[in-house]
């Protein structure tokens, strides 16, 4: 069996999919989206299109290690995330054609569910109830919500207090048998960061999310030697050397993006890491159907496994939602706050080909917003 082509799909809302054929037959698709970025991503992975044709799909170690090696300028979000598309969609050929789930080939599962968590908005305290409550409605016992908006420098009373409010409320509604994460999505600096956390430890968060911007991962140990707060981080950080030093400053738990991260092949390897560390794995996944089962397959797994995030009915899913691409939604249906046990072959869901060709004949034009402070300079979208 070998690799006869590789398409790519630039879809709405601001996700790109990669379909993988073999002269087989056996389609295998994963997801390479670098949001804001699509365009490329799919470049990077047109020319890695042109070793991969010809090959054979199940080598997918080797070719791993040729498309993020062999070249002389290696990582980063771009070549990372074109890898990750292509080794989700080999992963997904390599189940397929043996007719089993890729937990399977990972070691088989080691747990029957996943728990999952939904994303709350909400700028007013008042407002975070009833976003709560339509998360708590479709079953999901976990959130998360962001911390702040625009965020100053180093952060007014005012400023403060609103963060402290915000969880406050989430607190109040969810009661404490279910929890409530709380991104700082790099909004804050450390010193920002070192103010608000013993706020918040009242309200007990499940964790807090990036707390610095990734370009200053060598201060969060500063932030997790000053809070009992959980520390997460993760996202914006492409492969294992990036993650050792967040795991050596006592971060709890690591939250690769597998579009982002190397796909299956490179966050099984993050996690078996963080577990000598005692951190647990949580993927970072705002994404699409294809990079959630991908998630999954992982999850189910990993012993060290904590959570998934996940973006059905998100409020930025702007012209599609997750489950559009996707034939039968059933696989992905929360029961009681969890995912079930993934059984079919690949990464488990079958992808709605046509309705993936159609979205991306009418494109996707997402691009990241750019914020400012009132002084001009950068803020943290």
């Amino acid at each position: 069996m070998l690799i006869r082509t590789v398409e790519t799909f630039a879809v709405a809302p601001r996700w790109l999919f990669v379909r993988i054929e073999t002269d087989a037959g056996i389609v295998g698709w994963g997801e390479g989206s670098l949001e804001g970025n699509s365009d490329i991503v799919r470049t990077a992975i047109e020319q890695f299109a042109g070793y991969l044709v010809g090959r054979d799909p199940s080598r997918i170690e080797d070719h791993w290690q040729v498309l993020t090696k062999g070249g002389f300028y290696r990582g980063g979000p771009v070549f990372a995330s074109a890898v990750s598309g292509i080794d989700q969609a080999l992963w997904d050929i390599a189940g397929k054609s043996l007719g089993v789930p890729v937990h399977r080939l990972l070691g088989g599962h080691v747990r029957d569910r996943i728990r999952a968590y939904g994303w709350v908005g909400g700028d007013d305290p008042n407002e975070i109830g009833d976003h709560i409550a339509e998360q708590l409605a479709v079953g999901l016992t976990a959130v998360k919500m962001n911390a702040s908006g625009r965020m100053s420098r180093l952060g007014s009373a005012g400023e403060l207090d609103r963060v402290v409010q915000r969880v406050a409320a989430a607190r109040e509604v969810l009661g404490p048998d279910r929890d409530v994460a709380v991104d700082f999505h790099g909004r804050f600096t450390l010193a920002n960061a070192r103010r608000v956390a013993p706020l918040l430890e009242e309200f007990h968060p499940f964790f807090l999310e990036e707390p610095v911007v990734p370009e200053n991962s060598h201060l969060i140990g500063d932030l997790a030697r000053a809070t009992s707060i959980p520390v997460a981080t993760g996202e914006r950080l492409y492969n294992r050397q990036d993650f050792l030093p967040v795991l050596q400053a006592g971060i709890a738990v690591a939250q690769p993006d597998l579009s982002h991260a190397g796909g299956i092949s490179e966050v099984r390897r993050i996690a078996a890491m963080a577990e000598v560390y005692d951190v647990q794995l949580a993927p970072h996944c705002p994404l699409g159907p294809i990079a959630l089962a991908a998630c999954l397959q992982v999850g189910f797994a990993t012993p060290n496994f904590l959570i998934q995030e996940q973006s059905i009915g998100i409020h930025y899913n702007k012209g599609a939602e997750v489950l559009d691409y996707v034939v039968d939604t059933e696989p992905l249906k929360f029961v009681d706050g969890n995912f079930e046990l993934l059984t079919g072959p690949g990464l488990g869901i079958t992808v709605d080909e046509g309705a993936v060709r159609e979205a991306d004949r009418l494109g996707n034009s997402w691009r990241t917003p750019v914020w400012r402070h009132p002084d001009g300079s950068f803020a943290e979208w």
